[in-house]
Protein backbone atom coordinates (compact mmCIF):
# COMPACT_ATOMS: atom_id res chain seq x y z
CA UNK A 1 0.00 0.00 0.00
CA UNK A 2 1.42 3.52 -0.78
CA UNK A 3 1.45 6.26 1.77
CA UNK A 4 3.17 9.18 1.30
CA UNK A 5 4.82 12.15 3.99
CA UNK A 6 1.69 13.69 4.08
CA UNK A 7 -0.34 10.88 4.87
CA UNK A 8 1.95 9.67 7.84
CA UNK A 9 1.73 13.06 9.03
CA UNK A 10 -1.83 13.41 8.77
CA UNK A 11 -2.91 10.14 10.71
CA UNK A 12 -0.57 10.39 13.46
CA UNK A 13 1.74 7.50 12.91
CA UNK A 14 5.40 8.94 14.32
CA UNK A 15 6.13 11.40 16.85
CA UNK A 16 5.69 15.30 16.53
CA UNK A 17 6.71 18.13 18.72
CA UNK A 18 3.28 18.46 20.63
CA UNK A 19 2.58 14.40 21.24
CA UNK A 20 4.10 10.87 20.45
CA UNK A 21 2.91 8.69 18.11
CA UNK A 22 1.29 5.55 17.37
CA UNK A 23 4.84 3.98 16.76
CA UNK A 24 6.12 5.34 19.85
CA UNK A 25 2.69 4.20 21.63
CA UNK A 26 3.28 0.30 19.82
CA UNK A 27 6.87 0.17 20.76
CA UNK A 28 7.58 -2.97 23.14
CA UNK A 29 11.19 -3.66 21.85
CA UNK A 30 13.88 -4.55 24.22
CA UNK A 31 16.73 -2.80 22.17
CA UNK A 32 17.59 0.22 20.58
CA UNK A 33 18.61 -1.95 17.70
CA UNK A 34 14.58 -3.27 18.06
CA UNK A 35 13.08 -0.26 17.64
CA UNK A 36 15.15 0.91 14.30
CA UNK A 37 13.95 -2.76 12.67
CA UNK A 38 10.42 -1.69 14.54
CA UNK A 39 10.31 1.85 12.77
CA UNK A 40 11.64 0.47 9.43
CA UNK A 41 8.46 -2.31 10.01
CA UNK A 42 5.55 -0.01 10.62
CA UNK A 43 6.67 2.83 8.23
CA UNK A 44 6.85 0.03 5.29
CA UNK A 45 2.61 -1.03 4.26
CA UNK A 46 2.82 -4.54 2.35
CA UNK A 47 1.25 -4.52 -0.77
CA UNK A 48 0.47 -8.36 -0.92
CA UNK A 49 -2.20 -10.61 0.63
CA UNK A 50 0.33 -13.20 0.83
CA UNK A 51 3.12 -11.02 2.21
CA UNK A 52 0.34 -9.73 4.81
CA UNK A 53 -1.04 -13.28 6.19
CA UNK A 54 2.93 -14.95 5.96
CA UNK A 55 3.68 -11.51 8.76
CA UNK A 56 -0.08 -12.18 10.57
CA UNK A 57 0.79 -16.03 11.01
CA UNK A 58 4.69 -14.78 12.46
CA UNK A 59 3.24 -12.75 15.05
CA UNK A 60 0.06 -15.18 15.62
CA UNK A 61 3.11 -17.46 16.57
CA UNK A 62 5.19 -14.82 18.27
CA UNK A 63 1.96 -14.27 20.21
CA UNK A 64 1.63 -17.80 21.31
CA UNK A 65 5.66 -17.97 22.35
CA UNK A 66 5.41 -14.68 24.08
CA UNK A 67 6.43 -16.09 27.78
CA UNK A 68 9.49 -17.99 26.52
CA UNK A 69 10.62 -14.62 24.43
CA UNK A 70 9.79 -12.33 27.76
CA UNK A 71 12.35 -14.65 29.64
CA UNK A 72 15.08 -14.38 26.92
CA UNK A 73 18.32 -13.11 28.32
CA UNK A 74 19.02 -10.69 25.62
CA UNK A 75 19.00 -7.11 27.13
CA UNK A 76 19.74 -4.32 25.32
CA UNK A 77 22.58 -3.78 27.60
CA UNK A 78 23.72 -6.80 26.18
CA UNK A 79 23.96 -5.63 22.77
CA UNK A 80 25.12 -2.38 23.63
CA UNK A 81 28.31 -4.01 25.64
CA UNK A 82 28.89 -6.42 22.34
CA UNK A 83 29.20 -2.85 20.56
CA UNK A 84 31.65 -1.88 23.00
CA UNK A 85 33.60 -5.05 22.68
CA UNK A 86 33.93 -4.86 18.97
CA UNK A 87 34.60 -0.76 19.15
CA UNK A 88 37.95 -1.31 21.45
CA UNK A 89 41.50 -2.18 20.64
CA UNK A 90 42.94 -4.20 22.96
CA UNK A 91 46.43 -5.55 23.97
CA UNK A 92 47.02 -8.53 21.57
CA UNK A 93 45.24 -11.92 22.69
CA UNK A 94 47.13 -14.85 21.83
CA UNK A 95 45.50 -17.47 19.53
CA UNK A 96 46.55 -20.05 21.79
CA UNK A 97 47.62 -19.58 25.32
CA UNK A 98 48.72 -21.48 28.17
CA UNK A 99 46.84 -21.25 31.76
CA UNK A 100 49.97 -19.57 33.11
CA UNK A 101 50.07 -17.76 30.20
CA UNK A 102 46.47 -16.23 31.06
CA UNK A 103 47.31 -15.24 34.27
CA UNK A 104 50.19 -13.44 33.06
CA UNK A 105 47.77 -11.35 30.09
CA UNK A 106 45.47 -10.98 33.22
CA UNK A 107 47.73 -9.65 35.68
CA UNK A 108 49.59 -6.89 32.90
CA UNK A 109 46.66 -6.32 31.00
CA UNK A 110 44.23 -6.27 33.85
CA UNK A 111 41.51 -3.16 32.10
CA UNK A 112 41.77 -5.17 28.63
CA UNK A 113 41.14 -8.15 30.47
CA UNK A 114 38.38 -6.89 32.40
CA UNK A 115 36.36 -5.90 29.14
CA UNK A 116 37.15 -9.09 27.38
CA UNK A 117 36.15 -10.99 30.88
CA UNK A 118 32.78 -9.11 30.90
CA UNK A 119 32.27 -8.93 26.66
CA UNK A 120 33.02 -12.93 26.31
CA UNK A 121 30.22 -13.17 28.98
CA UNK A 122 27.65 -11.66 27.53
CA UNK A 123 28.41 -12.80 23.97
CA UNK A 124 27.83 -16.33 25.40
CA UNK A 125 24.93 -15.33 26.45
CA UNK A 126 23.45 -13.87 23.17
CA UNK A 127 24.26 -16.91 21.07
CA UNK A 128 23.04 -19.35 23.65
CA UNK A 129 19.92 -17.25 23.75
CA UNK A 130 19.54 -17.10 20.11
CA UNK A 131 20.06 -21.07 20.19
CA UNK A 132 17.12 -21.11 22.62
CA UNK A 133 15.02 -19.57 20.97
CA UNK A 134 16.36 -21.30 17.50
CA UNK A 135 15.25 -24.88 19.34
CA UNK A 136 11.67 -23.14 19.78
CA UNK A 137 11.13 -21.82 16.26
CA UNK A 138 13.00 -24.30 14.21
CA UNK A 139 9.16 -25.89 14.21
CA UNK A 140 7.58 -22.99 12.47
CA UNK A 141 10.15 -22.49 10.02
CA UNK A 142 7.15 -22.98 6.92
CA UNK A 143 6.41 -19.80 7.47
CA UNK A 144 8.43 -17.45 4.91
CA UNK A 145 8.42 -14.78 7.53
CA UNK A 146 9.95 -16.43 10.17
CA UNK A 147 12.17 -18.44 7.70
CA UNK A 148 14.22 -15.53 7.13
CA UNK A 149 15.43 -15.59 10.75
CA UNK A 150 15.61 -18.93 11.28
CA UNK A 151 17.60 -20.21 8.73
CA UNK A 152 20.33 -17.54 8.80
CA UNK A 153 20.42 -17.80 12.79
CA UNK A 154 20.74 -21.80 12.32
CA UNK A 155 23.70 -21.65 9.97
CA UNK A 156 25.82 -19.13 12.27
CA UNK A 157 25.19 -20.87 15.28
CA UNK A 158 25.19 -24.71 14.57
CA UNK A 159 28.03 -26.31 16.30
CA UNK A 160 29.33 -23.40 18.09
CA UNK A 161 31.80 -24.86 21.25
CA UNK A 162 30.22 -21.77 23.28
CA UNK A 163 26.81 -23.00 23.11
CA UNK A 164 27.00 -25.40 26.46
CA UNK A 165 29.48 -23.09 27.94
CA UNK A 166 28.86 -22.89 31.90
CA UNK A 167 29.04 -18.78 31.68
CA UNK A 168 29.44 -18.94 35.94
CA UNK A 169 32.46 -21.09 35.05
CA UNK A 170 33.99 -18.58 32.60
CA UNK A 171 34.78 -15.81 35.29
CA UNK A 172 37.63 -18.83 37.24
CA UNK A 173 39.04 -19.97 33.89
CA UNK A 174 41.06 -16.75 32.25
CA UNK A 175 42.53 -18.94 29.80
CA UNK A 176 38.77 -19.75 28.55
CA UNK A 177 37.57 -16.20 28.91
CA UNK A 178 40.86 -15.36 26.30
CA UNK A 179 40.13 -17.95 24.05
CA UNK A 180 36.58 -17.29 23.32
CA UNK A 181 37.97 -13.35 23.27
CA UNK A 182 40.61 -14.41 20.80
CA UNK A 183 37.41 -16.44 18.82
CA UNK A 184 35.01 -13.78 18.74
CA UNK A 185 37.09 -10.89 18.42
CA UNK A 186 39.07 -12.02 15.97
CA UNK A 187 36.99 -14.96 13.81
CA UNK A 188 33.62 -13.97 14.43
CA UNK A 189 32.88 -10.40 14.47
CA UNK A 190 31.25 -10.92 11.22
CA UNK A 191 29.47 -13.05 12.16
CA UNK A 192 28.01 -11.77 15.54
CA UNK A 193 26.72 -8.33 13.70
CA UNK A 194 24.93 -10.54 11.41
CA UNK A 195 23.08 -12.57 14.19
CA UNK A 196 22.76 -9.04 16.28
CA UNK A 197 20.41 -7.80 12.90
CA UNK A 198 18.38 -10.77 12.96
CA UNK A 199 17.97 -10.69 16.39
CA UNK A 200 17.02 -7.29 16.37
CA UNK A 201 14.24 -7.85 13.59
CA UNK A 202 13.17 -10.80 16.10
CA UNK A 203 12.86 -8.32 18.44
CA UNK A 204 10.66 -5.89 16.29
CA UNK A 205 8.26 -8.80 15.84
CA UNK A 206 7.82 -9.15 19.59
CA UNK A 207 7.08 -5.70 19.76
CA UNK A 208 4.57 -6.17 17.30
CA UNK A 209 3.31 -9.13 18.82
CA UNK A 210 3.31 -7.39 22.67
CA UNK A 211 1.47 -4.70 21.60
CA UNK A 212 -1.58 -6.49 19.94
CA UNK A 213 -1.56 -8.43 22.81
CA UNK A 214 -1.29 -5.42 25.30
CA UNK A 215 -3.98 -3.41 23.80
CA UNK A 216 -6.15 -6.02 22.24
CA UNK A 217 -5.69 -5.58 18.69
CA UNK A 218 -7.72 -8.08 16.44
CA UNK A 219 -6.31 -9.77 13.27
CA UNK A 220 -8.82 -8.25 10.14
CA UNK A 221 -10.06 -10.84 7.83
CA UNK A 222 -8.49 -9.73 4.21
CA UNK A 223 -11.62 -10.35 1.05
CA UNK A 224 -10.55 -11.02 -2.11
CA UNK A 225 -12.12 -9.22 -4.62
CA UNK A 226 -11.46 -6.55 -7.38
CA UNK A 227 -13.45 -3.53 -5.78
CA UNK A 228 -12.32 -2.30 -2.85
CA UNK A 229 -14.44 -2.90 0.75
CA UNK A 230 -13.64 -1.94 4.33
CA UNK A 231 -15.92 -3.17 7.21
CA UNK A 232 -14.88 -2.79 10.45
CA UNK A 233 -17.03 -3.24 14.02
CA UNK A 234 -16.39 -1.63 17.10
CA UNK A 235 -12.94 0.59 15.97
CA UNK A 236 -11.33 2.70 18.35
CA UNK A 237 -8.36 5.32 18.47
CA UNK A 238 -5.47 3.18 20.23
CA UNK A 239 -4.43 6.42 21.62
CA UNK A 240 -7.58 7.51 22.61
CA UNK A 241 -8.47 6.35 26.48
CA UNK A 242 -11.89 5.09 26.99
CA UNK A 243 -12.33 5.71 23.59
CA UNK A 244 -16.44 4.90 21.93
CA UNK A 245 -16.42 2.26 19.29
CA UNK A 246 -17.58 2.83 15.98
CA UNK A 247 -19.20 0.32 13.05
CA UNK A 248 -18.76 1.55 9.37
CA UNK A 249 -19.02 -0.04 6.03
CA UNK A 250 -17.32 0.94 2.53
CA UNK A 251 -17.91 -0.86 -0.41
CA UNK A 252 -18.19 -0.20 -4.36
CA UNK A 253 -21.86 0.20 -3.74
CA UNK A 254 -21.61 2.65 -0.89
CA UNK A 255 -18.40 3.73 -1.14
CA UNK A 256 -18.39 7.80 -0.26
CA UNK A 257 -19.09 9.02 3.67
CA UNK A 258 -19.94 12.36 3.64
CA UNK A 259 -19.26 13.06 7.65
CA UNK A 260 -21.27 15.94 9.45
CA UNK A 261 -20.73 16.60 13.50
CA UNK A 262 -20.33 20.01 15.35
CA UNK A 263 -16.41 20.97 16.37
CA UNK A 264 -15.12 18.83 19.00
CA UNK A 265 -17.71 16.16 18.14
CA UNK A 266 -15.72 13.15 16.57
CA UNK A 267 -15.01 14.08 13.00
CA UNK A 268 -11.74 14.33 12.53
CA UNK A 269 -10.58 11.57 15.34
CA UNK A 270 -13.23 9.23 13.19
CA UNK A 271 -11.10 9.69 10.24
CA UNK A 272 -7.69 8.93 12.11
CA UNK A 273 -8.74 5.72 12.95
CA UNK A 274 -10.52 4.70 9.98
CA UNK A 275 -7.06 5.23 8.42
CA UNK A 276 -4.93 3.71 10.91
CA UNK A 277 -7.15 1.02 11.23
CA UNK A 278 -6.49 0.36 7.33
CA UNK A 279 -2.43 1.23 7.35
CA UNK A 280 -2.13 -0.94 10.84
CA UNK A 281 -3.79 -4.12 8.56
CA UNK A 282 -1.07 -3.39 5.75
CA UNK A 283 1.73 -3.72 8.20
CA UNK A 284 0.19 -7.24 9.03
CA UNK A 285 -0.37 -6.24 12.56
CA UNK A 286 -3.83 -6.44 14.17
CA UNK A 287 -6.17 -3.67 14.01
CA UNK A 288 -7.79 -1.58 17.00
CA UNK A 289 -11.31 -3.13 16.11
CA UNK A 290 -13.56 -6.29 17.27
CA UNK A 291 -13.98 -7.22 13.91
CA UNK A 292 -12.73 -6.03 10.52
CA UNK A 293 -12.88 -7.45 6.99
CA UNK A 294 -10.95 -5.44 4.20
CA UNK A 295 -9.60 -5.88 0.29
CA UNK A 296 -5.66 -4.79 0.30
CA UNK A 297 -5.51 -1.37 -0.79
CA UNK A 298 -3.29 0.01 -3.46
CA UNK A 299 -2.71 3.51 -1.82
CA UNK A 300 -3.91 5.56 1.47
CA UNK A 301 -4.21 9.46 0.58
CA UNK A 302 -4.93 11.61 3.08
CA UNK A 303 -6.00 15.92 3.15
CA UNK A 304 -6.04 15.88 6.89
CA UNK A 305 -3.60 19.08 7.88
CA UNK A 306 -2.81 21.78 5.49
CA UNK A 307 -0.63 25.16 5.84
CA UNK A 308 0.12 28.35 3.89
CA UNK A 309 3.76 28.58 2.77
CA UNK A 310 5.27 32.13 3.45
CA UNK A 311 8.13 31.95 2.17
CA UNK A 312 6.70 30.36 -1.39
CA UNK A 313 4.33 33.03 -1.08
CA UNK A 314 1.61 29.82 -1.14
CA UNK A 315 -1.99 30.61 0.44
CA UNK A 316 -3.33 27.96 2.78
CA UNK A 317 -6.48 27.79 0.37
CA UNK A 318 -3.76 27.17 -2.87
CA UNK A 319 -2.24 24.19 -0.70
CA UNK A 320 -5.59 22.65 -0.34
CA UNK A 321 -6.32 22.82 -4.23
CA UNK A 322 -3.33 20.93 -4.70
CA UNK A 323 -3.64 18.68 -2.06
CA UNK A 324 -6.74 17.79 -4.18
CA UNK A 325 -5.59 17.91 -7.64
CA UNK A 326 -2.72 15.54 -5.97
CA UNK A 327 -5.38 13.02 -4.62
CA UNK A 328 -7.37 13.41 -7.94
CA UNK A 329 -4.62 12.14 -9.95
CA UNK A 330 -3.49 9.72 -8.19
CA UNK A 331 -7.11 7.55 -8.24
CA UNK A 332 -7.35 8.30 -11.34
CA UNK A 333 -5.39 5.39 -12.22
CA UNK A 334 -7.88 2.84 -11.87
CA UNK A 335 -6.07 1.22 -8.43
CA UNK A 336 -7.75 0.57 -5.08
CA UNK A 337 -7.59 3.87 -2.29
CA UNK A 338 -8.22 4.73 0.56
CA UNK A 339 -8.96 8.90 0.73
CA UNK A 340 -9.67 10.39 3.95
CA UNK A 341 -10.30 14.45 3.51
CA UNK A 342 -10.92 16.30 6.94
CA UNK A 343 -12.97 19.64 6.60
CA UNK A 344 -12.07 20.67 2.74
CA UNK A 345 -11.92 24.29 1.72
CA UNK A 346 -11.44 26.20 4.63
CA UNK A 347 -9.15 28.22 3.40
CA UNK A 348 -12.37 30.47 1.06
CA UNK A 349 -15.23 32.00 1.65
CA UNK A 350 -18.27 29.70 1.96
CA UNK A 351 -19.74 30.45 -1.07
CA UNK A 352 -16.66 29.11 -2.77
CA UNK A 353 -16.23 26.52 -0.06
CA UNK A 354 -19.56 24.73 -1.14
CA UNK A 355 -19.34 25.83 -4.77
CA UNK A 356 -15.68 23.90 -4.64
CA UNK A 357 -16.52 21.16 -2.18
CA UNK A 358 -19.65 20.08 -4.06
CA UNK A 359 -17.59 19.18 -7.28
CA UNK A 360 -14.75 17.61 -5.47
CA UNK A 361 -17.73 15.36 -4.31
CA UNK A 362 -20.11 14.72 -7.26
CA UNK A 363 -15.98 13.43 -8.91
CA UNK A 364 -15.03 11.55 -6.01
CA UNK A 365 -18.32 9.53 -5.47
CA UNK A 366 -18.26 8.40 -8.96
CA UNK A 367 -14.80 6.63 -8.81
CA UNK A 368 -15.27 2.85 -8.31
CA UNK A 369 -12.13 1.52 -7.53
CA UNK A 370 -11.87 4.21 -4.49
CA UNK A 371 -13.58 4.45 -0.79
CA UNK A 372 -13.55 8.34 0.46
CA UNK A 373 -14.28 9.79 3.72
CA UNK A 374 -15.03 13.54 3.45
CA UNK A 375 -16.21 15.26 6.77
CA UNK A 376 -17.52 18.95 6.20
CA UNK A 377 -18.96 21.88 8.23
CA UNK A 378 -21.09 22.88 5.17
CA UNK A 379 -24.49 21.16 6.43
CA UNK A 380 -26.06 22.65 2.84
CA UNK A 381 -24.49 21.00 0.19
CA UNK A 382 -26.05 17.00 1.57
CA UNK A 383 -29.23 18.12 0.05
CA UNK A 384 -28.42 18.09 -3.84
CA UNK A 385 -25.56 14.92 -2.84
CA UNK A 386 -28.32 12.83 -2.15
CA UNK A 387 -29.30 11.85 -5.58
CA UNK A 388 -26.50 10.53 -5.66
CA UNK A 389 -26.76 6.50 -4.61
CA UNK A 390 -23.14 6.04 -3.71
CA UNK A 391 -22.83 8.19 -1.03
CA UNK A 392 -24.09 7.20 2.51
CA UNK A 393 -24.81 10.50 5.28
CA UNK A 394 -23.40 9.96 9.25
CA UNK A 395 -22.83 12.52 11.36
CA UNK A 396 -21.81 12.84 15.44
CA UNK A 397 -24.25 14.20 17.37
CA UNK A 398 -23.88 17.25 19.67
CA UNK A 399 -26.32 17.32 22.96
CA UNK A 400 -26.79 21.35 24.59
CA UNK A 401 -27.83 21.34 28.13
CA UNK A 402 -27.79 24.75 30.07
CA UNK A 403 -25.48 25.93 27.47
CA UNK A 404 -23.33 22.57 28.28
CA UNK A 405 -22.01 20.86 25.14
CA UNK A 406 -22.32 17.08 25.65
CA UNK A 407 -20.81 14.62 23.04
CA UNK A 408 -21.55 11.10 22.84
CA UNK A 409 -18.82 10.58 19.83
CA UNK A 410 -21.59 7.61 17.89
CA UNK A 411 -21.62 7.19 14.67
CA UNK A 412 -25.32 8.04 13.52
CA UNK A 413 -27.08 7.91 10.22
CA UNK A 414 -28.18 11.24 8.71
CA UNK A 415 -26.79 14.85 8.36
CA UNK A 416 -26.18 16.89 11.19
CA UNK A 417 -27.84 20.28 12.06
CA UNK A 418 -25.83 21.25 15.08
CA UNK A 419 -25.04 25.13 15.32
CA UNK A 420 -23.10 25.47 18.14
CA UNK A 421 -20.33 28.04 17.07
CA UNK A 422 -22.34 30.93 18.65
CA UNK A 423 -22.76 28.99 21.97
CA UNK A 424 -19.61 28.34 22.33
CA UNK A 425 -18.47 31.81 21.97
CA UNK A 426 -20.79 32.71 24.60
CA UNK A 427 -19.70 29.88 27.04
CA UNK A 428 -16.05 30.83 27.30
CA UNK A 429 -16.81 34.88 27.46
CA UNK A 430 -15.84 36.08 24.25
CA UNK A 431 -19.72 37.70 23.49
CA UNK A 432 -19.39 39.21 27.28
CA UNK A 433 -16.00 40.83 26.49
CA UNK A 434 -17.28 42.30 23.28
CA UNK A 435 -20.37 43.74 24.92
CA UNK A 436 -17.88 45.28 27.39
CA UNK A 437 -15.59 46.96 24.76
CA UNK A 438 -18.98 48.22 23.46
CA UNK A 439 -20.39 49.76 26.70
Amino acid sequence: MQVDKTTILDIGLLDNNESKGLASHLDFCKTNGGKAQWMQLITSPLDTKYAIESRQSALQIFIGEKSFLDQMKISNGTCLVIDQFYGNSFSPIPKQISLPGAYWYQFWNKTDYALIAYSVHHLVTFVQALNQWLKVFETYSNNPELNVLIAPIKKHITQLDCLNCNTKNLKKDPQAVLELGYFFYYQYKAQIKKLQNYFYLLDAYYSMAAAMQEYKFNFPEWVDQTSPMIEFEGAVHPLVSNAVANDLGLSSESGFLFLTGANMAGKSTFIKTVGLLAYLAHIGMGVPAKKCKLTILDGLITNLTTADNVLKGESYFFNEVQRIKHTLTQVMDGKKYLVLIDELFKGTNIIDAMKCSTKVIEGLQGLKQSLCILSTHLYEISEPLKVYPHIQFCYFETTVIDKNLLFNYALKKGVSQDRIGYLILEREGVVDLIERINT
